[in-house]
C-alpha cells in the first residue's frame, strides 16, 4: 500500500514551515526534496568512509570504490538496462547530453547533416545542439507539438530525412508534463537507421523506465530530480555507440598510459569519467535510486496520475486560469498565468507568502514558451510526497492571487 503520510516522514524538509505556513513544495520539476536515508548515507560517507577511488590500496580507497562503482549496478537495474558498464556517470543530463554532443555527434557531423528535436525540449537538449550548428553547419529540424501540447510520435519519424543523423527528443516535458511515446519514435528512427537520444530527467522520475523496451542509443537522468543530491547522475549508453565515442575530457581514470609522445585510453565507461569524480554524491544517487525502487515507480506514477486528476479537476472551476498543454497522459506538472495583469513572478510571490513553493519563468524551455506564445508562466510539479490537500492549498492560493490582481 503507497502510505503518503509515510513518505511524507521520511523527508525532513516537509516538516518545516516557510513564512509561517506549513511548506508545500512543489517545485519538484527544478528539482527535488531528499529523503533522510541519502542524508544519512553522504554524511556517512564523509564522516566514516571517504577516499578518493580507483587510486588507492588502502581501506579506504577500496571501500569508497567498492561503493562508488556499485551504483553503476544500481542505475543499470533502475533503467532496466542489461550491462552496468553501458552506465557513465555524469554531473547531471546537461553533461551527459552534451557528452554526447562532444565524443559522438561532433566527429561524424557536417555542414547540412541534420538533428530532429521537439520544442518541448529543456534547453539542456537545446543548446549542445547550437555549438554544432554555430561550429560545424549542422541544421536544427524542429517538430512541434500540438495545441493540447501532446507530440505526435509519427511527425517526429516524418522528419528524418537523408542527412539525418540524430533525433534528440525529451520523454517527458518540464514545463507542460506532455508525455512522449519515445519508443514508437526509437522504432521509426532506427528503421530510417538514425540513433535517438532521449532526455530522461523528467521521465524516469515519474514512470518506470526500460531501456530496452524504449530502444533508445542514449538515455540520460540527473540525480537531484531523483530525490538524489545534486551534482550526481549518469547517461546510459549503447555499447556499439559507445564504442564510436572520443573522449570527452582529459585528466586522471580516463587514461591508461601517458607519456610525452603519446596518450592511451582506458575502457568504457572510465574512457568517459576524468578526474576525482564526485564520489558521495553518486552514493548518494544510489541509495535514492534504491529508496524509488522499494516505493515501487509503478506505485509512484499511480500515486502522481491521483495528483494530476485530482488537480485537474479543481482547475476547472477556475476559469481566469490558463494552463499550458493538458495532453491526456501527461505527468502531474501544470503551467499557467492568471488572466489579467499578474506576471508569472508575482503569482509566484503570493503562493510563496501562503507556504507554496512553486517555479515562476521560463523553465530552461523558451523555444516551447514562445511556441506557446508566452513570456513567463507559473509552474506547479508534483512528486511522490505531494497530497490532494496541498492541491487545495494552492488553489486557495491561486483564488487569493486572482482576487488581488483581477
Amino acid at each position: 500500500m503507497y502510505d503518503v503520510a509515510k513518505i511524507r516522514a521520511d523527508f525532513p524538509i516537509l516538516a518545516r514551515e516557510v513564512n509561517g505556513k506549513p511548506l508545500v513544495y512543489l517545485d519538484n520539476g527544478a528539482s527535488a526534496q531528499k529523503p533522510r536515508i541519502v542524508i544519512d548515507a553522504m554524511t556517512h560517507a564523509y564522516a566514516e568512509e571517504y577516499a578518493n577511488v580507483h587510486r588507492g590500496l588502502h581501506y579506504l580507497s577500496n571501500l569508497a570504490t567498492e561503493k562508488y562503482e556499485g551504483v553503476r549496478g544500481i542505475i543499470a537495474r533502475f533503467l532496466g538496462a542489461p550491462d552496468p558498464e553501458e552506465i557513465v556517470f555524469t554531473t547531471g543530463t546537461t553533461e551527459g547530453i552534451n557528452l554526447i554532443s562532444y565524443a559522438w555527434a561532433a566527429p561524424r557531423m557536417e555542414a547540412g547533416d541534420e538533428i530532429v528535436l521537439s520544442v518541448l525540449e529543456h534547453h539542456a537538449n537545446i543548446v549542445p545542439w547550437h555549438f554544432l550548428r554555430e561550429r560545424q553547419g549542422v541544421v536544427l529540424k524542429w517538430v512541434e507539438p500540438a495545441p493540447d501540447g501532446s507530440l505526435d510520435p509519427e511527425k517526429v519519424v516524418a522528419a528524418i530525412g537523408p542527412k539525418t543523423k540524430l533525433v534528440a527528443v525529451t520523454q517527458m516535458s518540464n514545463v507542460t508534463g506532455t508525455l512522449v511515446d519515445v519508443a514508437s519514435i526509437c522504432r521509426g528512427a532506427k528503421a530510417k537507421g538514425v540513433p535517438v537520444l532521449v532526455d530522461g530527467s523528467q521521465g524516469a522520475v515519474h514512470r518506470p523506465v526500460s531501456i530496452p523496451a524504449i530502444g533508445c542509443d542514449f538515455y540520460a537522468i540527473t540525480g537531484h530530480k531523483l530525490y538524489g543530491p545534486s551534482g550526481s547522475g549518469a547517461i546510459w549508453i549503447a555499447k556499439d555507440r559507445m564504442a564510436e565515442m572520443r573522449p570527452f575530457l582529459g585528466g586522471g581514470d580516463m587514461i591508461r598510459e601517458v607519456t610525452r609522445d603519446l596518450v592511451t585510453y582506458n575502457d568504457p565507461p572510465m574512457k568517459f569519467e576524468a578526474g576525482t569524480p564526485g564520489i558521495v554524491q553518486q552514493i548518494g544517487l544510489g541509495v535514492a535510486l534504491e529508496y524509488l525502487m522499494a516505493l515501487g515507480m509503478e506505485n509512484v506514477a499511480a500515486h502522481e496520475a491521483a495528483l494530476r486528476d485530482y488537480a485537474r479537476e479543481r482547475f476547472k472551476g477556475l476559469n481566469w486560469l490558463n494552463l499550458q498543454g493538458d495532453a491526456p497522459d501527461k505527468g502531474a506538472i501544470f503551467s499557467f498565468t492568471l488572466e489579467g495583469p499578474a506576471h508569472a513572478h508575482d503569482i509566484s510571490t503570493v503562493l510563496d507568502k501562503k507556504g507554496i513553493a512553486v517555479r515562476a519563468g521560463t523553465h530552461c524551455a523558451m523555444p516551447l514558451l514562445d511556441h506557446l506564445g508566452v513570456t513567463a508562466t507559473c509552474r506547479a510539479s508534483f512528486g511522490l510526497y505531494n497530497t490532494t490537500e496541498e492541491v487545495d492549498r494552492l488553489v486557495e492560493a491561486l483564488e487569493l492571487c486572482h482576487e488581488l490582481f483581477a
